[in-house]
């Protein structure tokens, strides 16, 4: 690993691939991608994700500039969120992390399976 010298702005990498590499963030941005506009709740929904963790999961996303959280001051309160031009830039390669998890869900599962058996001979 380059130490700061050779690398100044490896932290930074780093604090970055942490926020966009979150398992959370990442099925946030493909569902955005996926279905546009959505509500909370429909996000919530659709993840299967807790109330808490999806509430900062998308104020981190929104603070690094890829969600638009829009307020409608109706009643009840409408809160949409869409993806931001550099959301949709992070689309193309979440989409295809996304779709090399699905194609290899069967090769992981063998292999954690024989790991398991091996370690616990």
């Amino acid at each position: 690993m380059p130490d700061d010298a050779q690398c100044p702005e490896c932290q930074r990498i780093n604090e970055v691939l942490s926020r966009v590499g979150d398992r959370w963030s990442v099925l946030v941005v493909i569902s955005l991608a996926q279905y546009g506009t959505l509500r909370f709740n429909e996000l919530k929904r659709n993840l299967g994700i807790s109330q808490r963790m999806l509430s900062l999961t998308l104020k981190q996303l929104e603070r690094d500039g890829l969600v638009n959280r829009t307020y409608h001051p109706t009643i009840p309160p409408k809160v949409e969120y869409n993806l931001t031009e550099m959301g949709e830039s992070f689309r193309e390669p979440v989409t295809v992390l996304g779709e090399w998890a699905l194609q290899n869900l069967a090769t992981i599962d063998a292999s954690r399976e024989a790991y398991d058996n091996n370690v616990s001979s």
